[in-house]
Formats: structure tokens, sequence, C-alpha cells
């Protein structure tokens, strides 16, 4: 058993403290990891502050990992001491439903193990990549490509993924018009992403701060929502529209920008309920969806053509002693793009 440095929090409105845990021996189908890197998502900030229900305290958050195989179980086929590896948000699932079987693991009907903040097979609870060492099942571990380094690898893990599978889902590419709300973590994303899939790509945002930025990452269009006739010009133009934003917008009125059979996917997860207006939809045949992260094989997908394209997330690296601050700065909007722990402080 491995007794892993990590930071933890005990409650939703304490601070990120020093803390070790126990990761299990290995199975025979387990893969030791030595983390290096760990991206902090918004999920992590939504679920230590306890705001998408009952969270049980000490919690290690963290599902964007990056490091490196340090030992295998017995029969591991796929991995071996050395290789350079990730870990995204799920841990397992049950492998036997349909979806588990058509390779749609982050819709297992009987509920994917997440990687922190639930329960493996063990009975044990989970808990995330803010520590040295994590031990996962080798199926839900996947392979980093040597194009890209450990520490921009690691965001690619949900923000990667959580972007590049609407728009593989709905078939963003050329001659699509794709408008991504938002310019944050998973926005820039998937403008990136969008970008080297061949659609033609704009950023909604509400203002023009980052516009320089939208437009290095591939945009072709950057427009600010609060100007009063960005919605009035823009009405029926995109065939796919993706709003990465975690707060709550007025739905009805980003749908308008829709062209016939266009779809408006939510990959943001606000902790309140968004309102549709139903003419929004019926008009012009028009679909609103969600979508939640990938498959272990679509991530893997993911991360191979990241590598092929030279798709790497923005980052700013920090210490474990910064975690609390980057909560802080994330819910401020004051990141570009996104924080990375380096785990060795911890």
């Amino acid at each position: 058993m491995v007794i892993a440095k990590a930071r933890a929090v005990d409650g939703p409105d304490k601070p990120f403290r020093a803390a070790e845990i126990q990761r299990r021996d290995l199975d025979v189908h387990d893969v030791l990891i030595e983390i290096k890197y760990a991206g902090i998502c918004h999920s992590d900030i939504h679920t230590a502050h306890g705001e998408w229900g009952e969270v049980k305290y000490p919690l290690v958050p963290g599902h964007e990992i990056a490091g490196i195989v340090t030992d295998v179980g017995e029969k591991v086929t796929k991995y071996k001491v050395g290789d350079r590896v990730g870990v995204g948000c799920m841990v397992d699932s049950c492998g036997e439903c349909e979806n588990c079987r058509r390779g749609e693991e982050q819709y297992c009907l009987k509920g994917n193990v997440p990687t922190y903040a639930g329960v493996d097979k063990y009975g044990e609870p989970t808990q995330g990549g803010y520590s040295t060492h994590i031990v996962v099942i080798e199926d839900f571990v996947l392979r980093i490509p040597d194009t890209i380094e450990l520490d921009a690898a690691a965001p690619l893990l949900c923000a990667g993924i959580t972007t590049y599978s609407p728009l593989n889902h709905w078939k963003a590419g050329p001659g699509k018009k794709v408008a991504v709300v938002g310019l944050g973590g998973l926005g820039h994303m998937a403008v990136k992403i969008a970008h080297a899939m061949g659609a033609e790509v704009t950023v909604l945002s509400q203002s023009l701060r980052k516009k320089e930025d939208g437009l290095a990452f591939g945009a072709a269009h950057y427009y600010a929502t609060s100007e009063p006739d960005t919605f009035e010009k823009l009405a029926g133009t995109f065939d796919l529209i993706i709003n990465t934003v975690s707060a709550k917008i007025d739905i009805s009125a980003y749908l308008s920008l829709l062209t016939l059979d266009g779809t408006m996917v939510n990959v943001g997860a606000p902790a309140e309920p968004l309102e549709v207006n139903v003419f929004s939809l019926i008009g012009h045949r028009r679909s609103f969806a969600g979508s939640m992260i990938g498959g272990i094989r679509e991530t893997q997908e993911m991360l191979d053509f990241c590598g092929q394209h030279n798709i790497v997330p923005k980052i700013e690296v920090i210490s474990a002693d910064q975690i609390d601050e980057a909560y802080e700065r994330v819910l401020a909007s004051d990141v570009k793009y996104r924080f990375v722990i380096d785990t060795s402080t911890i």
C-alpha cells in the first residue's frame, strides 16, 4: 500500500491542507502512477464547495492527471514502468451495460466511478489528483503522446475531452460554423479543437477583453454578448454552439443564433437550473443538448488528435500552496486559461 501526500479540503468553506491518503495495493490489472501534474477544473471547485450535492469530506479533488507509471499489476498488458500516462474524470465502470460496451463509459447505466468523490468497487471513497500517487485499473489509464509535455497534457483529460466529444459527435468540420460561448479553460480548448477540425469558429464572450487571445487560438470571429446588437446581427448563423459557461445565461437568446437544425450543447454545468423557451426550439427545429466528457476510447483519440495537431492548453503552473488562491482566481475569471498544480510541491 502506498501512502500518498495530498492536499485535502475538510468542508465547503474550509481551506486546503496538507494530508496523507492511502492508495490501495495493486490488483492484477492495476497501474500505480506517480502524479507529476494535476489540473484545476471548475468541477473541482463546485464539488469542494458542496454545490453539486452532499460531499464526504475530507476530499482530495483533481481529475486532470498526468504522470509516470511506477508499478503495474501482474496481468497488466497495456502499460509498463516509465510510460507517460494520464487519468481523467472516471476510474472505473461496470463494463457490462450497453453504454459501456459501446465505449461510452461516461454514461454507464450503473454509474461510472468518478476519480474523486465516488466509491470504488472495493467500497472505498475515491480521492483525486491533488496528490503524489494514484492507483487505477489499466482500462481507465490513457497514454500521453510524446509530443505533449506532461504539464500541458493534464487539462486535456477533462477540458480537452469535454469539448472534443461534442465537437466530434456533432461533426464539427469544414463547412460548419461553430460558436463557443465563453473563453475560459473549456472555451479556449473548444476553439483550438474546432479550428483544427476545420470549422469556422466564433467566440461569444461577455466582452472583447480576450479577443486577441481568441483569434490567436483559431477563432475567425469574436463578439461581445454584452453589446446589444450582437444577437440581432448573428441570428440564425451557427450550425453548432458549445456553451462552456458554468453560470446561468439566457439560453433562449443563444438558441436564436442557430440555423435550421442547429444544435446548442451545454458542457458547462451551473449549479442552478437553466430556463428554455420552447418557441426558441420549435421555430427552426433546433436542439438543446448536453454532453459529459467522453469514453476512454474517445479520450485516447482526443489525446492523439491533439498530439498530431500540436494542440495544448494555455496553462499557469502553480504550487500546492496556491490552490485556494487559484480557486478564487477561477471564480473571478482571472486565469489564462488553466491552472496546473506541480505535485512535486505537495
